[in-house]
């Protein structure tokens, strides 16, 4: 089995509604996106996926974020902008654009993380 990993980053604010501390106020991170693509053979090249199509159809997803209030996109005016939350909208955005995703890490500092992948 091979295992891809593309990276990328954005720059957002969000606020945590509900959050009993600070991450409740209007703050930003620099967010670091890293996406996982699976594969059990290679292509004529040698290939699971050209990086170069993960690079294009993961930058459309990362401008949908960057410089915004996350709070302010429609995706998240029910569910707070939570690393959780912010990880399963990139999985969803990039699911059927990019073959044998398998999971999205979203960080919202260089120490703290969360993941998501579809169940098994």
């Amino acid at each position: 089995m091979y295992e891809l990993m593309v990276e990328s980053s954005f720059d957002a604010a969000h606020q945590l509604e509900g959050h009993k501390g600070p991450c409740e106020n209007l703050h930003g991170h620099t967010w670091k996106v890293q996406v996982h693509i699976t594969g059990r053979s290679l292509n004529k090249m040698g290939m699971v996926i050209d990086f170069k199509k993960i690079k294009t159809v993961l930058a459309s997803v990362v401008s949908k974020l960057d410089h915004k209030n996350l709070n302010d996109l429609a995706p998240f005016r029910k569910v707070n902008p939570t690393s959780e939350n912010v990880a399963k909208f990139v999985f969803d955005q990039l699911s059927g654009k990019i073959a044998d995703l398998k999971r999205v890490t979203i960080f919202e500092s260089p120490l703290t993380s969360a993941s998501y992948t579809e169940e098994e």
